[in-house]
Order: C-alpha cells, then structure tokens, then sequence
C-alpha cells in the first residue's frame, strides 16, 4: 500500500521535475564538466582539470569584467531597493490616481530588457536630437551633447540608470505588499511616544520589512550580476570593456572567440561567487534577526 501511495505521489511529480532535470539540471552538469576541459567549437574536447581556472586567476580581462561586475551590481541593486522603498511609500500614502500609479509603474519591468535597451539608446542618442542632451541642454546643465554610450566616463553610470529603472518596480510592488501588512497600531502607538515620521519610518517600518527586504536584496543581487541582455543592447560591453560585465565577458569568449571551455568555466565561477556572497548576507541578516 505504501508503495503504490510513493509511486502515486511520483507520478504526480514528475510533469514537473522531467522539464526541470532536462532544461536545468542536465545543462547545469554540463556546464561545470565543461568548466574542467579544453573544449573549443569544431574541436575535439579533452579534459584539463584546473587549467582554465589556473588561468582565470591572471587573465587581467576577466578580473577587469568582475571589477565592472560589482560596481554595477552593487550600485543597481542600492539603487533599486533604496529607490523602490521610496516609490512603495509613495504608492501606498492615499494620493489621488492611486490606483493608476501602481498600473503605470510596472510598465518598465513588463519590457523585455532588449526592449527598454533599444528604448535607452534613443533616449541616449549623443546629438541634440537624444532626448536626455536636449532637455539638459535648454535646461542649461551641459553645454554641448554627451556621447553617454560610449564615454568612459559616462557608460557605466548611463546602463546603470537603465538597470535601477527597469528594476524598480519589482521592487517597488513587493515593498508595497509588505507596507500594507504592517498594522496600522504600530504607527499609532509610535506616534503617542513622540516619533515623527522618520521615528516611525525608523522604529517600525524598517524593522517590519525587513524580512522582505532582505529577499529582495538577495534576489535582485543575482539577477543583476548575471545580466546580459541589457548591457549588451546598450553598449556591447564598450566602450574599451568600460560596461563589460562577467556574463558579456563569458559569452564572448565562448562565441565569438570559441573558447566554450573557458566561458564555461567562467560561468561556474560566478555562480560560486553569487551564490557564496547571498549565504554570507542571508546567514549575517539571520543572526541580526535573532540577536
């Protein structure tokens, strides 16, 4: 009888974990043997060990693009949260044309990134007719236009604006949800103890999402360091490797020089890195929240 109820509950699992195995699992095993391997496109694959990542360790590209990597990971993901929690208080404060904010609001993440990518380049056009040199220009900011694409100075800001504003609403609307669950008791009892609204904002509502906070965080750090689509619509990792991210890095040199080795290697590596960096916030926010 106990078996007939696993092989039951198998069946009704395995519509789900065949596509997950075949798309996921299978692929990612793939991967990592490739890691440890010479293989090249139209080549014969022998395996190398350590080679590819003995290599790694002086390949001054690659620390380049990990350099790259965290500046624009770390400066997207603040930028999301930080400016998110600001659009959730906004969206949640009883404002006229409430409802229609939140609707509007998630318009920038429903695009696909090569979308909002092609949509920025216009925006970003470095002659007068790019909107954003425009309006800086009547606006009396800048005197002449900005190449912002492809400046070495201005790249890597630019995709980085492009990065916090498709990713805000995401962020936006889970903060949302999670002010909507805090009792309005907590701001009142705070308000009879003499908090102001940043006590308030201080003492309960940070506290109070700070389990959200925390997730959103973990997921928009990976989703940010692994991007690609994006970026590469944008700036193809130029100018001069200035916005070239570890996944643009990996995936030109897996297809454009054929090292699919090396790239595979290289995309073991960063998932080891992100996955690595998220325990160590989870297991430090833990121990916070216990403390």
């Amino acid at each position: 009888m106990k078996r007939r109820s696993w092989l039951g509950q198998l069946g009704l699992v395995l519509p789900f974990l065949i596509p997950v195995v075949l798309f996921s699992v299978i692929p990612l095993l793939r991967g990592i043997y490739l890691g440890f391997t010479d293989y090249r496109f139209g080549f014969e694959m022998r395996f190398n060990g350590l080679e590819n990542y003995r290599y790694m360790l002086t390949d001054s590209y690659f620390w380049s693009s990990f350099r790259v990597g965290a500046i624009w990971t770390i400066g997207t993901t603040l930028g999301q949260v930080v400016l998110g929690l600001g659009l959730a208080q906004l969206l949640n404060a009883d404002l006229f044309g409430q409802r229609l904010a939140r609707i509007l609001v998630l318009v920038p993440w429903a695009m696909p990134p090569v979308i909002r990518g092609l949509m920025w380049n216009m925006v970003f056009l470095p002659d007068t007719s790019g909107p954003l040199n425009y309006l800086l220009m009547q606006a009396g900011m800048i005197s002449q236009p900005i190449n912002w694409l492809n400046s070495v100075a201005w790249a890597l800001p630019s995709i980085i604006l492009v990065g916090i504003w498709g990713g805000l609403p995401q962020s936006a609307i889970v903060l949302l949800a999670g002010l909507q669950t805090i009792p309005k008791e907590l701001y009142e009892a705070a308000s009879l103890d003499g908090a102001g609204v940043l006590g308030q904002f201080r003492y309960v509502t940070l506290p109070s999402l700070k389990p959200i906070i925390t997730s959103i965080v973990s997921l928009r750090f990976m989703w940010n360091f692994n991007a690609f689509g994006l970026v590469w619509t944008l700036t193809q990792g130029g100018p001069g490797g200035r916005t070239r991210l570890p996944m643009l890095f990996a995936y030109e040199e897996g297809f454009r020089y054929g090292n699919a080795g090396y790239a595979a290697a290289l995309g073991n590596v960063m998932v080891l890195v992100v996955s690595l960096l998220v325990v160590l916030y989870l297991r430090k926010e833990l121990k916070e929240s216990e403390a």
